[in-house]
Parts: structure tokens; sequence; C-alpha cells
């Protein structure tokens, strides 16, 4: 079962690092999830996560408060702005933009409601 974990997050971080390069794939989620699947397969990839100097502190920050930094609040915020702009600016339907509208509010309410990481 150690395999499967680790399989699982090998994929989560490498998804994580797409992430860091495409504006459209979120980073963080996919580290949390390879940091959780990584506790359960190899503590050195675990560890070597965590303290990872630019990958550590906001997994850190989410693990101890459940907090996510201002950067990334306004980061998602202009990425979830940029999605919807290029929506109007493609001339979809108004039907696909209204449920992207709604579902990016939400995630945008999540992540708004989060406290500030203490850094």
């Amino acid at each position: 079962m150690r395999f499967v974990w680790a399989g699982l997050g090998g994929v989560s971080l490498l998804c994580g690092l797409i992430g860091v390069v495409l504006p459209l794939i979120p980073t963080v989620p996919f580290l949390l999830l390879a940091t959780f699947c990584f506790a359960r397969s190899s503590e050195r990839l675990h560890n070597w996560l965590l303290d990872h100097p630019r990958f550590g502190g906001p997994i850190r920050d989410w693990q101890q408060y459940g907090a996510i930094s201002r950067r990334a609040k306004g980061l998602a915020t202009v990425s979830c702005l940029a999605v919807l702009g290029l929506s109007l600016a493609l001339g979809l339907r108004w039907q696909l933009i209204a449920i992207q509208a709604l579902t990016l509010s939400c995630v945008l309410a999540f992540l708004w409601t989060r406290p500030n990481a203490p850094r």
C-alpha cells in the first residue's frame, strides 16, 4: 500500500509543479495532497516537502493554521478573473459563463474567508 500512496504523492507533486508554470492549475492543493500521500508512504519525502524552501511554508501554514497568504489569495483572484475574462472574450455560451462565474465565486469566497498566513 505504501507504493500506492507514494505513486499518488508523486502524481500530485507533478501536478503541483505543473501548476507553478500554468496559471490555470492550482499548485498548493496538489502539494497538500502530495504531503498527505507522502505522510502515508515515505517519511523522507514527507519531510522533504515540508522543509522545501519554496513550498514548505504554504503547506505548514495550512496544516497549522488553516491559513492562506494574502499574496496567494490575490494571485488566485487575478487568475480567476483572467479565466472568466478569457471565456467572455472567446464568446462562450452564457450558460457556461454563468456556471464558471458561480464556481469561481465559490472558490474565491472559500479562499478569502481563510485567515491570512502568519508570516
